[in-house]
């Protein structure tokens, strides 16, 4: 079995896991979308399979156990299959059942579990913010001894129902920006329509929802699927990432087939894309994406196998989608949904060598719904079901002071003018904020006392601490033997003031 190349955090969150399951049987992990949450499963299925294979003398009730993983759709089936036997070993699925970790949609599981012969001892459920549906429930439900383990980056729902009836705890990792400022992330520049554009009224417009509570479908495809729009859509593109490589987010299979269409007749080698897409033909796009950078450097390069520089989906690179030279996000599809808002614009925060930023395209204006991407948030009260992961439009429309009259159907958008975007952030005011943020780190010397440097390397404090925790923001909670630390442990770097408790940050 191959060994797996963690990372810092990751290895601590395998750490943390482990410390979680001595006093829960079920336990939800929060990581960013790009920190290498499918490298994680892969470590727990093999630190299980090991358990399992120094103890297989031992049954549960019986019956041979055995590593379950859950996906919510089953284009991923073969997906995390592919995953686990590159991170584990090629002969993954040839071993013994006691010792192959299952992959299930969670569609065939919920129909079929009462006829499998083996009993799970470890339940992975991947993207477990999908896990709404009584289905999961009653799966989990069936198999009490066994532990539970669901993974996101986002654990939110629509309907601030929480997730305490399915996990008992809630292991979070470092914030977004510090993933970003490690470099574990890409800086991004983000670009939108402005609050007064027609673009934005005709979001914040759309009265109908669906059953999930986001908008509907077929509003949205009445008002935006249309000419206009979709022309300055490709305006935008053309403008702002005319030689980029990129995925393109649609409302639906007609809104994404439009949008390619219109885009190839503009010059843009553009592909639509979605689950009905026939999965042969689906693989050999994302091939041809995957490798266009390759292509483009490849003179003999047919015609034929031309490489495709934007995708244009339908929810299907969401999730479980690993392209780390995308350049560029684009945001067609207009949402409710914090979750789909960070998984979609997760895509291109994947680092990646000669990359230097990602450039988000927000048409749709959903920044002023939800925040940056990077935004710290608060998952466990979301966890607790104390927070909706929603977007509310009246309140944005009162933040951004924009009155709108779009009751009246004889209005539509136009596009007799280029479209023009803001900027929001661009990567270079992002990394200075990052570097006064996270500019620090703590050293031991060779008595194993701690102090703080800043990114230069100078001294901020003194080596004198027994233990230091550095925060965000240039807070740090400092502990030695001296009586001053003890009654005022906190610290702003910055300006060395002391503090009784962790001052709060506001900006």
């Amino acid at each position: 079995m191959k060994n797996i190349q963690l990372y810092d955090y990751q290895r601590e969150m395998i750490e943390r896991i482990e410390t979680a399951f001595k006093s829960y049987r079920s336990v939800m992990v929060q990581m960013p979308t790009g920190t290498g949450k499918t490298i994680l499963l892969a470590e727990v299925v093999k630190s299980e399979k090991l358990k399992a294979s120094e103890e297989k003398s031992e049954k549960i009730k019986g019956k041979n156990p055995c590593v379950w993983i859950v996906v919510h759709r089953r284009e991923l089936v073969e997906q995390i299959k592919e995953t686990l036997a590159k991170q584990l070993d090629s002969s993954l699925f040839t071993f013994p059942s006691s010792l192959t970790p299952r992959v299930f949609s969670i569609q065939w599981l919920s129909r079929h579990y009462h006829e499998l012969d083996e009993r799970p001892s470890l339940i992975i459920i991947d993207e477990a913010h999908h896990a709404v549906a009584r289905t999961y429930k009653e799966v989990m439900d069936a198999y009490p001894e066994a532990k539970k383990l669901g993974l996101t980056a986002t654990p939110c729902r629509l309907n601030r129902k929480g997730f305490t009836d399915l996990f008992d705890v809630l292991l979070q990792s470092w914030s977004y920006n510090k993933f970003i400022a490690d470099g574990w992330l890409s800086l991004y520049d983000y670009m939108s329509v402005k609050a007064d554009s027609l673009d934005q009224q005709m979001v914040f417009g759309l009265t109908k929802r669906g059953a999930d509570g986001d908008f509907s479908l077929r509003e949205m495809s009445e008002k935006l699927d249309v000419r206009p729009s979709i022309e300055r859509l490709c305006d935008t593109v053309m403008r702002y990432a005319p030689d980029k490589k990129g995925i393109v987010y649609a409302i639906d299979i007609k809104h994404a087939e439009h949008i390619a269409e219109y885009y190839r007749e503009r010059g843009l080698n553009a592909v639509a894309i979605s689950s009905k897409t026939p999965a042969e033909e689906r693989k050999y796009i994302i091939e041809r994406f995957r490798n266009s950078n390759d292509s483009l450097k490849n003179t003999n390069c047919q015609v034929l196998d031309s490489p495709i520089r934007i995708l244009v989906n339908v929810d299907l690179f969401g999730e479980g989608f690993d392209c780390p030279d995308v350049e560029f996000i684009q945001l067609a599809r207009p949402t409710l949904s914090l979750s789909k808002y960070l998984q979609q614009v997760g895509r291109g925060m994947r680092v990646y060598e000669g990359k230097r930023y990602c450039l988000i395209l927000d048409n749709v204006g959903l920044y002023r719904l939800f925040g940056m991407p990077s935004d710290d948030r608060d998952w466990q009260a979301m966890f607790e079901g104390k927070l909706a992961g929603k977007g509310n439009i009246a309140s944005a429309e009162e933040r951004y002071s924009v009155a709108y009259a779009l009751r009246d159907e004889s209005r539509c958008i136009i596009s007799n003018e280029q479209t023009e975007l803001i900027t929001v952030m661009t990567h270079e005011g992002q990394r200075k904020d990052l570097d006064e943020a996270y500019g620090y780190e703590v050293k031991k010397n060779e008595m194993g006392l701690l102090g703080v440097i800043d990114k230069d390397g100078n001294e901020v404090l003194p080596y004198i601490y027994n233990k230091v925790e550095l925060k965000a923001h240039g807070l740090a909670k400092l502990y030695s033997k001296k009586k001053f630390d003890r009654e005022r442990p906190w610290m702003d770097l910055k300006n060395g003031v002391r503090f009784v408790r962790r001052p709060k940050i506001v900006s």
